[in-house]
């Protein structure tokens, strides 16, 4: 390989992986909803973070319901589709989803 085709590809790996670390940032948890669960059902995180949650299932609808923080709900999620919330002040903020209240699922909070 020449050198300026080898130096070409290093300079796009390395712009690859440099994309790839702020691409996957720690700033934004992941929770799948698929087969009427949240997963993972609990998840831990620092203030100042986002929580995406996903609908994996493949007919579907559900919705993120925060009963004790004034009835705070996502709109329906159908699959394929997402939702985000960020998550400013620790706590422990239990969710349900709206059409099925007996998928539960917690997003606890820490400094």
């Amino acid at each position: 390989m020449p050198s300026r085709r080898r130096t070409l590809v290093a300079v796009f790996v390395t712009t690859v992986l440099i994309s790839l670390s702020f691409s996957g940032s720690a700033q934004t948890a992941e929770v799948g909803i698929r087969d009427y669960k949240f997963e993972p059902a609990t998840i831990a995180i620092k203030a100042g973070q986002t929580v995406r949650w996903t609908n994996l299932e493949k007919r579907t609808s559900h919705s993120i319901f925060f009963v004790g923080q004034g009835g705070l709900e996502s709109e329906r999620l159908f699959p394929g589709e997402f939702w985000e919330r960020a998550f400013d002040k620790p706590g422990t903020y239990p969710y349900t989803c709206g059409p099925h209240p007996e998928m539960t699922g917690k997003v606890i909070v820490t400094e």
